[in-house]
Order: structure tokens, then C-alpha cells, then sequence
């Protein structure tokens, strides 16, 4: 500890020691409604309804993940999120850095017009467009269908702008040393700017990802069978296909499928966290 605050101020040290103090309990404030579920999770019913608060279970119970997993489809409805998550991941990274990269290096009449239009429907909550989306949906034939679950969802603005930024931060001259070894316009974009920008990429990849996984509203107004179901919409499936006092005896079930829901989400948060924070910090400075 001397070693680390050697050169530091009696005031630095306080400040770096608040610093941590504040970091651990802001962290141990976000980390305990995660560590409740789990520990939920692993109750039996009974002692979930015990008035008395337990941090730690009496006695662990694995079956209410067996029981989450037989109560409904839930092998469906992972297999459908993947689907839905990877599709509109895909689509949207290939069409979001084309337009990125038309923004950031094209040159055509009213590029910043539309480009302003774009960070105006950044201001626009899904909640307003979502009636006219879904009878649009609706006479196109695409309520539960993957269709009417993955384009809606395929052009993200903040996606567009992030990326755009990034994009702008590469050094012009880069893309003409790439022109004069005979790159086009793919070619700069394949073999300059994504390998330049790769943390901006993954960042943006990530939270689509992140942001599929846990849609609920809008596959909550699209799909009504488990055919096309998404985790987020058979999780509360799973919760209302119990009632009245069922429904609490089984809370532990319902937090079973909801630790199982976070799993993939937290995994790649962890090995990916690092390019987020690059990400981030690159779009700020610019």
C-alpha cells in the first residue's frame, strides 16, 4: 500500500480512497437485486414466502431449473432468440456500416440532412411508432412470423451514428494509400475501416446483441404462439402459467428461467467488456 501511494498528498490519498469506498458499495448496489435472483433460484417454495430475509439459501434446490425448463418451451424460445438475435445482428451491422460509412466518407446532396434525420429518429421511442408498425406488420401478413420479429428491428440510428463517428476519426490518408493498391469503396471499408474501428464494431455488435436478447415489447405485440416466442415474452409466459397462489409458491421457478435468460448476455459482456469501454470512449472524444 506505501508503495502505491508513494508520491501522493494526504488529500490524494483520501480521494483515491473515497474513490474505491464509493465504487464498491455503487458496485455491490447494482450487483444485489442479480445475487437475490440467483439466490432466489435456488429456494424452495416455501422459504420463499418466508417473511424472514435469508442471503443465503437453507438448502440449495437445482430442480426449479428442470422445472423452468419442462414448464414451457424454453428450449423453443432460446432457439428462436438466437435466431431472431443473430439475424437482425447480421443485417443490421452489414446495411449499418454501409450507411456509416456513406455518412462519414461520401459525398452526395443532402448528406447532412439526412444524416440529421437520422439522429432525430434517435429521439423517437418505439412506443410511439409501434401501431403504425404493427398494422403494417399485420397486412403483410408477418404477425408471428420471424419476419415481423426481425425487420422492424434490422436499422438502428444510434447504431448508424456511432459507427459514423468512428468512421470519421480514420485518417483520410489511409483510405488513399488503400486506393492506390487498387481498393474500392468495399475494399477500404473491408481492409481500413473495420480493422481501424474494430472496438467501435464490437461495442455496437455487442449491444444490439444485448438489446435483441432483452426485447420485450415489441415481440410482446408481434408474436402470440410459441412457435415464434423470444425468451424475454416465455419468461413471463412461464410466471402466468401459474395463479393465484401458485404463483408466488413458484417465484423461485420464475427466477430460475429468468437467470437462465441472462446467462448468454452476461458471458459475452465479461469477455467483451474492454472493447465496449474503447468504443464508448473513442465516440466521445470525437
Amino acid at each position: 500500500m506505501k508503495t502505491k501511494f508513494r508520491g501522493y498528498s494526504k488529500k490524494d490519498k483520501a480521494i483515491h480512497v473515497l474513490q474505491t469506498v464509493l465504487a464498491v458499495v455503487v458496485t455491490l448496489i447494482m450487483m444485489f437485486p442479480l445475487y437475490w435472483m440467483i439466490v432466489t433460484s435456488l429456494k424452495t417454495g416455501n422459504v420463499v414466502l418466508n417473511r424472514e430475509i435469508s442471503l443465503l439459501p437453507d438448502s440449495l434446490s437445482p430442480a426449479n431449473y428442470v422445472e423452468a425448463w419442462n414448464r414451457v418451451p424454453l428450449g423453443r424460445y432460446i432457439f428462436n432468440t438466437v435466431i431472431v438475435t443473430f439475424l437482425v445482428m447480421t443485417i443490421k451491422i452489414s446495411g449499418g456500416v454501409l450507411a456509416a460509412y456513406g455518412f462519414a466518407r461520401g459525398s452526395f446532396p443532402g448528406r447532412n440532412v439526412l444524416f440529421y434525420v437520422i439522429l432525430g429518429a434517435m429521439m423517437v421511442p418505439h412506443q410511439v411508432t409501434f401501431i403504425p408498425l404493427y398494422i403494417l406488420c399485420s397486412r403483410l401478413g408477418w404477425v408471428n412470423t420471424y419476419m415481423g420479429l426481425i425487420l422492424p428491428s434490422v436499422v438502428a440510428p444510434h447504431f448508424i451514428f456511432m459507427l459514423r463517428q468512428a468512421f470519421m476519426s480514420v485518417d483520410q490518408s489511409y483510405l488513399d494509400a488503400g486506393k492506390i493498391d487498387g481498393l474500392g469503396t468495399l475494399g477500404a471499408i473491408w481492409y481500413v475501416m473495420i480493422p481501424m474501428c474494430k472496438a467501435s464494431l464490437i461495442t455496437v455488435s455487442l449491444t444490439t446483441f444485448i438489446t435483441e436478447w432483452n426485447s420485450y415489447f415489441w415481440p410482446k405485440i408481434i408474436t402470440q404462439t410459441d412457435a415464434v416466442r423470444v425468451l424475454t415474452v416465455g419468461l413471463v409466459h412461464l410466471r402466468e402459467s401459474w395463479t393465484g397462489e401458485e404463483l408466488w409458491l413458484h417465484t423461485n421457478v420464475t427466477m430460475a428461467g429468468a437467470v437462465i435468460t441472462m446467462i448468454p448476455a452476461v458471458i459475452l459482456f465479461i469477455i467483451f467488456q474492454k472493447y465496449m469501454l474503447t468504443g464508448y470512449s473513442k465516440t466521445a472524444m470525437k
